[in-house]
């Protein structure tokens, strides 16, 4: 292994959140994965990854919920700066500093953008030269939901939601975020959904034709119609108070509600900002979450700070 050379001081990355406007799920698999067909919308909550030379490989962490996070190898940004350095030869010699404002274990694919963060971030400071091919591979091999986060926008992902194809969107989208507190493994959920599931036909998942025309056109309110969540049912049957806070945010005023990928975080589209800061006073009042974020779409994949 050679030392790694560095283009500057610090890289910082900046990366989205996303929410899951249609996740349609498949029968497990042999491999224990479930066939998705998943569509990502990034949206604006980030976080921030900062990449520093360092003598060894070492993580910090700072914002909301960090004492939920691992600060160790487990780490997946930890993960990407490994695969990476491997992958060129160089030793993972990166100080990666997160600072966090997207739920930790919320749906909202938290980890996942950090991993993101963390391979563009160490990709610029060790001046790899990789391909945008080889970053994808990197992600994909990482996690189901990393790909996208790298990317950003609005995808369809297949497979086990790794395989994006970009998708055209017409306008903004509001949301509002409802924060549960503690999180869910999504394993967890995946495994409730296959108990639930068990001994009837899952039928092969497939996009929503009306949802992606909803994208296309910006139409919040024929999106809202379509949003589905395969995986709603498992998370409520984990996490029952859920079904409160949905039934708060739906008095509010929202056009839909839905729980965000595996949950716990709950999604509210809205029709305008004005809308989004009543339903998330609302749901503050409610009691039903510990808190409430506020964000449009869609967003931009990983960028350099």
């Amino acid at each position: 292994m050679r030392a790694c050379g560095t283009s500057g001081a610090s890289v910082t990355v900046r990366v989205p959140a996303k929410v899951n406007v249609q996740l349609a799920v498949g029968a497990a698999r042999p491999d224990g994965f479930h066939d998705l067909a998943n569509v990502f919308l990034a949206v604006g909550l980030y976080d921030e990854v900062t990449a520093v030379p360092a003598d060894s490989l070492r993580i910090t962490a700072e914002g909301h919920d960090v004492d939920q996070i691992p600060l160790d190898r487990t780490n997946l940004a930890a993960r990407a700066a490994e695969l990476l350095a491997a992958r060129h030869g160089i030793e993972p010699h990166v100080h990666l500093h997160i600072a966090k404002d997207i739920p930790v274990a919320g749906g909202m694919a938290g980890g996942s953008a950090d991993a993101a963060g963390a391979l563009l971030a160490c990709d610029t400071l060790w001046s790899t030269g990789a391909s945008r091919e080889e970053l994808l591979e990197i992600c994909a091999e990482l996690g189901s939901d990393v790909p996208f986060s790298l990317v950003g926008g609005a995808a369809l992902g297949r497979g086990r939601g790794e395989l994006l194809t970009p998708l055209p969107v017409g306008g903004a989208f509001h949301w509002v975020f409802a924060v549960a507190d503690g999180g869910l493994s999504t394993p967890a959920v995946y495994r409730e959904f296959d108990r639930l599931t068990e001994g009837t036909q899952v039928p092969a998942p497939e996009a929503d034709p009306e949802l992606l025309a909803a994208l296309e056109s910006g139409d919040a309110t024929a999106l809202a119609a379509a949003l589905a969540n395969d995986l709603q049912p498992a998370a409520l049957s984990l996490r029952p108070a859920l079904t409160a806070t949905l039934d708060a945010g739906t008095a509010a005023g929202a056009l839909a509600a839905l729980v965000s990928g595996s949950g716990p975080t709950t999604a509210f589209l809205v029709k305008d900002a004005q809308a989004a800061q009543q339903v998330a006073a609302a749901l503050l009042d409610s009691g039903t979450c510990r808190a409430v974020r506020v964000a449009d779409s869609p967003a931009p994949g990983a960028t350099l700070a």
